[in-house]
């Protein structure tokens, strides 16, 4: 009796350590001025290519950021 006890008290507390582990915390996403079309990840403050696939950096839409 006092085994099933322990063993229940064990897969509970697993159960409740498993629910609560630490919270994500999401990196700052980066606006910057000129992005690429294919890989919105790759950017910069200037004109110039995608470290990706070369394509020529466009300037981003800021409309958005206005909001």
């Amino acid at each position: 009796m006092i085994k099933n006890i322990t063993a229940g008290l064990a897969f509970a507390l697993l159960g409740l350590t498993a629910c609560s582990g630490p919270a994500e915390k999401k990196a700052p996403v980066k606006k910057y001025k000129y992005v690429c079309t294919m890989h919105p990840e790759i950017g910069a403050d200037k004109p110039g290519t995608c470290s990706k696939c070369g394509m020529d950096l466009v300037e981003r839409d800021t409309t958005e950021d206005a909001k």
